[in-house]
């Protein structure tokens, strides 16, 4: 089933932790009916003790709150946090913890994040309750109102009442929500839908970025923290470049949290560069972004558009096509290259062996991992 397009939506363009963290706190702190939280990364310490108090704080109104982790992506959580959570009356559930059973079934990660206040407002990108986030970590979200906060809802609420998850929180609590997600009148044009992927069982979300790509008549940027493209979407982007439309790539520079997957994905930088590919490697801090523009038509989400993202994970993306929402994405990607090294065919033929060397090991890793899969 694919997302449907639908029209009288706001959506709100968060960049940076600075704008979005006090956004989502605020909306938690104002919910009087319901809270729903779902989370790839959850460790204990500054943000996760003030989200824990801020929905703790919530269930003392009166407000039914669910939180919903993965299971490997919330071991940082400590005991001591998880009892608060439950303690403080917090329904709390986990998405496939690790066990004893297939190696498939474990590597199968939620690395959606969402935010849903009331059945009214909701917000997701690419954020976790972890620290980094709050002064180490470059990230987008999207705050949104109107009809397709339902989707998100339905996308939740299937998987907290899934045999994978599971936790003390009661899986029937999703059955009683209730939306407020008429159509904005002051926002009619403002067309979105949600896109998801699980794993190899369904890629509308690779789907549609690959159409995206094929029929862009201006320009294709694209933002993401883990570049390890398949071969088709390569391809797709460098037919592109040649055909004349404007392929820009925002990737991170020298700070990484994992260099290993920057380097081998690095390995394609000569041949997009040769097709006219060009290359942006941000340069003030790590990059976690995961944004698209295709000329009239933006995706924000969670996926990174990497083999894993798209093969194992379950994942989760706002599409919007509206001119306006468009305008601050761009602006936002112009902004961010002048922040960045563009990457130079005759000084990239030119790198080094122990770059090169980099580039084959981690590649050559990379690529034994994907026909592992």
């Amino acid at each position: 089933m694919h997302g449907v397009w639908k029209d009288g939506n706001h959506f709100q363009l968060l960049p940076e932790a600075a704008r979005f963290l006090p956004a989502m706190f605020e909306a938690v702190g104002e919910a009087r009916e319901s809270v729903m939280i779902e989370l790839y990364l959850m460790e204990s310490g500054r943000l996760a003790s003030a989200m824990i108090g801020a929905l703790c704080k919530a269930v003392d109104r009166g407000v039914t709150v669910m939180l919903m982790l993965d299971g490997y992506g919330a071991m940082g959580l400590d005991d001591e946090d998880r009892q608060r959570l439950e303690t403080g009356g917090v329904a709390l559930r986990f998405f496939n913890p690790l066990g004893f059973h297939s190696l498939a079934r474990n590597l199968s990660r939620d690395h959606r994040k969402l935010l849903v206040v009331d059945g009214r407002i909701a917000f997701t990108g690419g954020f976790g309750a972890v620290d980094e986030f709050l002064d180490a970590w470059y990230e987008v979200a999207v705050r949104l109102e109107g009809p397709v906060v339902a989707d998100w809802v339905r996308l939740f609420s299937r998987l907290w009442d899934s045999s994978l998850t599971q936790g003390n929180g009661d899986p029937a609590l999703v059955r009683h929500l209730r939306l407020a997600v008429s159509p904005l009148a002051d926002y009619r044009g403002m067309r979105g839908r949600v896109v998801w992927g699980q794993g190899y069982r369904y890629q509308a979300i690779r789907d549609s970025l690959q159409y995206r790509v094929s029929s862009a008549e201006k320009r294709i940027w694209i933002c993401t923290p883990y570049f390890v493209p398949t071969l088709d979407l390569r391809r797709r982007l460098a037919r592109a470049a040649r055909r004349g439309v404007d392929v820009r790539l925002l990737l991170p520079g020298e700070h990484h949290d994992h260099p290993g997957v920057r380097y081998a994905g690095q390995r394609f930088y000569g041949r997009l560069l040769r097709a006219g590919v060009r290359i942006f490697e941000f340069q003030p801090t790590f990059i976690h972004a995961k944004c698209t523009l295709a000329d009239n038509w933006t995706s924000v989400g969670s996926c990174n558009f990497d083999h894993w993202s798209l093969h194992w994970n379950l994942e989760a993306n706002q599409e919007v096509e509206d001119g306006r929402f468009t305008g601050d994405v761009s602006e936002l990607f112009e902004r961010n290259f002048v922040t960045s090294h563009e990457i130079d065919y005759r000084d990239w033929s030119r790198r080094s062996r122990l770059q090169r060397l980099r580039e084959w090991l981690f590649g050559s890793l990379d690529g034994l991992l994907t026909r592992l899969r």
